[in-house]
């Protein structure tokens, strides 16, 4: 980037173009906007900036438009999976506000990709309405074999509806860009009360532990040979030799 610890208004899709360089991003995180009829040029009115292209960059509603129409033409003339991807989409969605907005996020995720290292991820927070276009596209730019999960998070508050279960969810789609990512595993303490129903037995030493066999979970394990027994076993045999030893 041109220097650190800076924020850019305006049209993302331009300021990638323009002052990211290639594999240079350690993490991305995205919420786009999606069909809540919100407008943010609060943002630019607060900050002085009176631009008609930044202040259009956060209209909250998409339609299929010419610059809809522009954005689709110019990413299926680059080819490849992502212009598959799209033409499956206009078979599948004729020229909705919906295919609007897919073809508003395909060159912004090839952008994404292009600045990402080889180990980086992205997250992308999307709701129920556009979640599996968006893996289907995702799929296409970062490669099936790069998704790696789909974090549901639980919204507090919701909208009881008369006609249907209340939505009360949205996703979080996470890809890397290769298999060498970066994952910084996160952990959180076991509560008291769950120490005291899980680990029941205490050694000389005041530690809790508990009192369980090595077969794996399926039958899925490293198979190796162990004091004569030959079988899948929870963990490996050099976990096994220092646990021993």
């Amino acid at each position: 980037m041109d220097a650190p610890n800076l924020l850019y208004y305006g049209d993302n899709l331009d300021v990638l173009r323009r002052h990211v360089k290639d594999e240079s991003v350690d993490l991305v995180y995205l919420d786009p906007p999606f069909n809540s009829n919100a407008s943010y040029n609060v943002l630019f009115a607060e900050h002085g900036a009176k631009s008609a292209a930044q202040i259009s960059a956060f209209e909250d509603t998409w339609h299929w438009d010419d610059a809809a129409a522009l954005d689709y033409q110019q990413t299926v003339e680059a080819g490849g999976h992502v212009a598959d991807a799209l033409r499956a989409f206009r078979t599948l969605l004729d020229t909705s506000d919906l295919l609007a907005y897919l073809s508003m996020m395909a060159p912004r995720l090839v952008e994404l990709r292009r600045v990402m290292k080889r180990t980086a991820s992205i997250y992308l927070h999307c709701d129920p309405t556009a979640s599996h276009y968006l893996k289907l596209l995702m799929d296409s730019v970062f490669g099936p074999e790069n998704f790696r999960n789909e974090i549901v998070w639980k919204r507090f508050n919701f909208h009881a509806d008369a006609r249907r279960f209340g939505r009360i969810s949205d996703r979080l789609l996470f890809y890397s860009a290769t298999a060498d990512y970066y994952f910084d595993q996160q952990r959180v303490a076991y509560s008291e009360q769950y120490e005291a129903a899980k680990f029941t037995h205490v050694d000389d030493d005041g530690r809790r532990f508990r009192l369980s066999d090595l077969n794996p979970p399926g039958g899925r394990g490293p198979v190796y040979e162990f004091h004569g027994v030959t079988k899948p076993w929870r963990i490996t045999r050099d976990k096994m030799l220092k646990l021993v030893h």
